[in-house]
């Protein structure tokens, strides 16, 4: 449960994932296109992307098959196609190894992940301290969504902007698909696995040169 909360100490609410971006340009203004928006996201990015990738991850930790965790991790820093979002992934995974080392002291696995190049990212981390706190690998793909889903409805709150009333009910929206699509990410194999949303990457790039903006992604 503290792995899904936005409070978790590594910075998950200080980005947009692109969001921001969409509501500069015009693509998203109030709730209703937000809620397309992130539902798109959701089915289109983490569905294919991450979350497989968190259940790859989670069982080569459970093997501690450590050259399949480098792997995975060199996979998902390649498809990261943005600063921005490799720059948001590098950060969250650093700052996770480092809240967990005081409560896995010695731990091989921790070190291994903090020795990843060109950093930890936070897909892979994230599945290794789901592991280590016993978590099955359903629920860790849940937990993942959901604590992806907290921050992206913060984030459209203060984006768009929308009323707590209104972010609720996207969270809802997010909720409701979140376990059909943990159920077909928990089917995908390597080859399935994907990160092609190309308006994504394109909006991901205009926001780092965005005037004015309150998130870092």
């Amino acid at each position: 449960m503290r792995l899904a909360s936005p409070a978790l100490p590594v910075g998950g609410f200080s980005y947009s994932e692109g969001l921001e971006a969409a509501v500069d340009s015009g693509r998203v203004a109030d709730a209703s296109s937000a809620r397309t928006w992130l539902l798109d996201q959701l089915h289109l990015s983490l569905a294919r992307c991450d979350l497989p990738l968190v259940a790859a991850a989670h069982d080569a930790w459970l093997r501690s098959d450590f050259e399949r965790v480098d792997a995975l991790n060199r996979w998902v820093t390649t498809v990261r196609e943005t600063h921005e979002l490799q720059q948001q992934s590098q950060q969250m995974g650093r700052s996770l190894v480092e809240w967990l080392r005081p409560r896995a002291p010695g731990d091989a696995a921790v070190e291994r992940a903090a020795a990843l190049q060109p950093a930890p990212a936070w897909p892979i981390v994230f599945a290794l301290a789901a592991a280590r706190a016993g978590a099955p690998r359903r629920d860790t793909l849940i937990t993942f969504a959901l604590g992806w889903a907290e921050n992206m409805a913060q984030a459209a709150i203060k984006a768009v902007p929308l009323g707590q009333t209104a972010g609720q009910r996207l969270l809802d929206a997010l909720a409701a698909d979140l376990p059909a699509v943990v159920d077909a990410a928990l089917e995908m194999g390597d080859d399935d696995r994907q990160a092609f949303a190309p308006m994504l990457a394109i909006l991901s790039a205009q926001h780092e040169i965005q005037y004015s903006r309150l998130f870092r992604s």
